[in-house]
């Protein structure tokens, strides 16, 4: 019969470890499921991960990834676990106790993981004790298996070619094969009833599904005639919950029961002040589209969108705090730890910072922050566009800091003027001819006064411009240009209503938005 030894021995040991350490992070997020819906291992592992990675890492995968990243993330993450688990294995194979070693030190770098999160209860950290208890198990029942099969192989018949189909197949490499075979099947059913077992998340779910959201005391403006221009593939003018970008630290979506959600006002102020969300859904609500963005969109990128938001006015709520003369920044937390440096001033003056409920007509998804989040028009979403929101405290730029700024940041984070190409894409094909381009621009708060576009570097031309819904919204534009056979660089830049255009100058996302011209080169053909 074969026998387990040498590198032969090495991989099968590494097979050993792998489905040990697999079964191990399965129980551990099938029992995260049951006790800790909004903290695991994994997540919480992924949210430390996510917190040491250096801000040009965080730029480069977003960037490359987009709102996958978490994707990514995950995948990553499982590479790394299969290849510790690995070696894990071999470790044990070769000396006991020391591949049980390895998975003890990374279940207690679990447990640390776990108990480090916001939003940790009691039973969270079960999840991580669990599973390091049965990896450790089966990587030795596993590895003790493997060597039942190399003691049957010693003392069986030769490892000799003249024997082969001859040699009865050995009760240990069967007793082996099948205990892999059943760990890896055990961890594959568990990982489905893991991806099922959304007990919470139903939950939370069902509630927003039977919420209705009251009428506002304030609705939104009417969209003017003409504001969507009708061309096609440009982004459309309000984004659809579904297509609305998301880019957070939240590896899984944090699940706020608005039954038991409440809004704290503490710090600076006046009078600490506690808002649950009934009373929140009393208040005279305001009905806005606002276009907010993330500061890691690049140049023509689409981590940018435009929504109907139904929320209080943050101002009233501060307002009834008092905050102090010599506060200048509130710093909002959410759910799961996160937090947002915002100036003071912009949520106190007359634009329409709201703590909103609603999206586009309906309560807003789990992933956008039900039940709760703040929007705010004209700043960056990492200082404002706090999520599963909980706490605002009033202090200072010298005594707090948000999240994103000790990782290289800037403090403040306005919105930068910029445009789009959407239509042609760059690196396309077209007809001679008139050609047709169109996209959207935005100077939120600010307003878009015009859009142009230039030629291989040629004189500016003014684009038609869409109405505006508000100074807190994109806009969409478009020109068609003549063109002949050959090929194009096609600029477009925006100029605000004050009358100060689009940075020209590149610049990378970090530390404050990107700037330059948004470019695309087209081929025209006759």
């Amino acid at each position: 019969m074969p026998r387990p030894s040498g590198r032969h021995a090495l991989r099968w040991a590494a097979a050993a470890g792998m489905a040990a350490v697999g079964a191990g992070v399965v129980l551990g997020e099938l029992a995260a499921g049951l006790l800790s819906p909004s903290v695991s291992p994994v997540t919480a592992v992924g949210g430390v991960v996510i917190d040491a990675v250096p801000p040009g890492v965080k730029d480069w995968a977003i960037a490359v990834f987009g709102t996958a990243d978490k994707l990514a993330l995950l995948g990553g993450m499982a590479l790394v676990i299969a290849t510790l688990a690995a070696v894990a294995g071999i470790l044990e194979w070769r000396r006991r106790f020391a591949g049980q070693a390895v998975i003890v030190v990374f279940g207690l770098a679990g447990l640390g993981a776990v108990l480090g999160r916001a939003g940790a209860s009691a039973t969270a950290v079960a999840a991580p004790l669990l599973a390091a208890v049965l990896g450790v198990g089966l990587l030795r029942w596993l590895i003790r298996r493997l060597g039942q099969w190399q003691d049957d192989a010693r003392v069986g018949l030769p490892h000799d070619d003249t024997w082969a189909g001859q040699r009865p197949e050995g009760a240990g490499r069967r007793r082996f094969l099948t205990s892999l075979a059943g760990t890896a099947l055990l961890s594959g059913a568990g990982g489905l009833i893991a991806s099922s077992l959304r007990g919470a998340a139903d939950a939370v779910a069902g509630v927003r599904s039977k919420l209705a959201l009251p009428a506002p005391a304030s609705a939104a403006p009417e969209i003017p005639a003409g504001a969507e221009l009708g061309v096609a593939n440009v982004a459309p003018l309000v984004t659809p919950n579904k297509d609305f970008y998301r880019i957070d630290t939240a590896l899984r979506v944090p699940l706020v029961d608005p039954g038991g959600w409440r809004l704290t006002v503490t710090g600076m102020v006046d009078h600490e002040v506690e808002l649950d969300f009934q009373a929140l859904l009393a208040k005279p609500l305001t009905e806005r589209h606002i276009t907010i963005a993330c500061v890691s969109n690049e140049v023509g990128g689409d981590l940018i969108g435009n929504a109907r938001w139904l929320g209080w006015p943050v101002r009233e709520l501060l307002a009834q705090a008092g905050p102090q003369l010599d506060a200048d920044m509130v710093l909002s937390r959410s759910a799961d730890g996160w937090t947002a440096g915002t100036p003071l001033e912009v949520l106190t003056d007359n634009r329409d910072a709201l703590l909103a409920v609603g999206m586009n007509g309906e309560p807003l998804p789990l992933e956008h922050g039900f039940p709760v989040r703040l929007v705010v028009p004209g700043l960056y979403g990492y200082v404002s566009a706090t999520k599963w929101v909980t706490e605002l405290k009033v202090t200072r730029f010298a005594d707090d800091v948000g999240y994103w700024t000790p990782r290289g940041w800037s403090e403040r984070g306005p919105i930068k003027t910029s445009s789009r190409i959407d239509v042609p894409r760059g690196g396309r094909s077209v007809k001679a001819g008139t050609v047709t381009f169109a996209g959207v621009a935005w100077a939120q708060h600010r307003g878009v006064g015009k859009v142009e576009l230039r030629v291989n570097r040629g004189d500016w031309k003014p684009a038609e411009l869409a109405p505006a819904i508000s100074a807190d919204t994109w806009r969409q534009w478009k020109l068609g240009l003549p063109l002949g056979p050959g090929q194009y660089e096609v600029q477009v830049r925006a100029t605000d209503l004050s009358g100060a255009p689009q940075v020209e100058e590149s610049a990378p996302v970090a530390p404050s938005g990107a700037t330059g011209y948004h470019t695309v080169t087209v081929d025209v053909k006759s």
